[in-house]
């Protein structure tokens, strides 16, 4: 059985997270609820088991550890962060980096 590609979003606050799904949504795969937490982040990825994780704000723990614990995982950052696969400039930039190559030295999936 083929399971979709699904996609955390996680940023600092209800309204950053709100916006950020936006960006992130596509016909293409299906978007995980959503955390605004360290803890509600990584509750989703052991639940939800995403594929990709966008990450904005201040959530460098949170990429470091999944980065550890999944390092075939696209990681989609609003900053260089170690563990990221790639960094998007702005909201707009989300979509197209969820399925992009990956930048030179990241992941190999």
């Amino acid at each position: 059985m083929c399971r979709a590609v699904k996609v955390l979003c996680v940023a600092p606050d209800a309204d950053a997270l709100a916006a950020l799904k936006r960006a992130a949504v596509s016909a293409e795969w299906e978007l995980a609820p959503g955390a605004t937490s360290e803890a509600e982040a990584i509750g989703q990825i052991d639940v939800e088991r995403p594929h990709v994780l966008v990450v904005f704000g201040p959530f460098e723990r949170v990429v470091s550890l999944v980065h550890d614990r999944f390092p075939a995982m696209r990681i989609v950052t609003d900053r260089d962060t170690p563990g990221s696969t790639e960094v998007a400039t702005s909201l707009e930039e989300v979509r197209g980096l969820i399925t992009v190559s990956p930048r030179p030295g990241g992941p190999v999936g």
